[in-house]
């Protein structure tokens, strides 16, 4: 018998995507998408059930399927989640991330088949400060720690899961702490601020930059579902850039503004209506962010197709009308790419 695995989130693409990827694998029996809404596209052979896992009812569809491998995908930034999710504001939000994983857990506390609970987590739960050391290991905290935002939901739901490990030695429970997602077809706040046709910059500073391609978050979490592997990983591409290389690399002008104006700038090169940068996004932009991805290869044995340069390359091509002016970098193996200087 194959595993019988359950995913949230399937309403926005990297859980629609994921959920076909892993209902195509032979080591799986049959895969369960779970949603408030339906997904834009066609899940295949993924059979869609709507419900909101704040609901306890999440418990009956896990114990009804029969499901041993629950893959929870639906802690997002509402940018994310756009029209197909919550549209509360962030309030509503936050009740999603938070209580509704809470009852997600709760759900897989009283499943006794569950055997394996993967928990896409984010590098967010580390914050950006002026005292942040050149590379986060899985074992630090945060040297500030995140009062409000999306990074605060995540630390949240990441102290329930490591409870409901506590509770449920018997599953394996694997947190996957992914870097910035980017990506052709990648939307989330970074990528959006990627896009302006000015970029704002936080004057007198360069923030170091470390990037995961979307394809390896998803390679990433295929393998976590399949491997069993207990344990917290930081998912990332190898390699950095600095702020002033990405944006070069993009083909995008800069304009340097004062950190405390760089949201409402942002603000100007967007829509109407699209709200400004969040505080988290504002700090990561001045300070940026290294996490070590040592026991993401060594335990998990997980290694990313792409470089942090090339994940950004593919979000250049999808940009730039003619071909970004800088030596073409293609997926492994190739040198890192260090932050001492842009020779692009």
């Amino acid at each position: 018998m194959g595993r019988v695995v359950l995913v949230t989130g399937v309403c926005h693409d990297a859980g629609s995507r994921f959920a076909r990827r892993i209902a195509a694998d032979p080591a799986v029996d049959r895969v369960i998408g779970v949603d408030v809404v339906p997904p834009r596209g066609d899940l295949g052979s993924v059979s869609f059930v709507r419900a909101d896992i704040r609901n306890p009812v999440i418990a009956k569809v896990i114990a009804g399927q029969d499901v041993d491998t629950v893959v929870h995908l639906s802690v997002q930034h509402s940018s994310e989640r756009g029209s197909h999710g919550s549209s509360g504001g962030r309030s509503s939000m936050k009740e999603h991330n938070v209580i509704g994983s809470m009852q997600l857990l709760a759900a897989c506390q009283r499943a006794p088949g569950l055997e394996r609970l993967v928990v896409r987590s984010s590098a967010a739960v580390y914050g950006s400060s002026p005292r942040d050391p050149a590379m986060f290991t899985e074992d630090m905290a945060a040297k500030r720690q995140p009062t409000s935002g999306y990074a605060k939901d995540v630390l949240e739901v990441e102290g329930y899961v490591r409870g409901f490990a506590r509770r449920r030695p018997d599953v394996a429970v694997t947190m996957l702490r992914a870097a910035e997602v980017v990506g052709a077809g990648v939307s989330t706040p970074l990528t959006d601020y990627f896009r302006l046709p000015v970029v704002p910059t936080v004057l007198g500073f360069d923030a170091r930059l470390q990037l995961l391609h979307e394809s390896d978050l998803l390679g990433a979490l295929h393998h976590a579902t399949l491997g069993g592997v207990h344990g917290t990983f930081n998912i990332a591409g190898s390699g950095m850039l600095v702020l002033s290389q990405a944006v070069r690399r993009l083909g995008r002008p800069t304009l340097p503004v004062p950190s405390f104006a760089l949201g409402t700038v942002a603000n100007l090169g967007h829509q109407a209506g699209v709200r400004g940068l969040s505080r988290e996004l504002v700090a990561f932009l001045t300070f940026g962010r290294g996490v070590d991805t040592t026991r993401m290869r060594t335990v998990l044995g997980f290694e990313p197709s792409f470089t942090t340069a090339a994940a950004l390359a593919e979000l250049a091509d999808s940009i730039l009308p003619s071909p970004v002016p800088y030596p073409s970098v293609g997926r492994l193996p190739q040198p890192a790419v260090t932050t001492g200087g842009d020779h692009g």
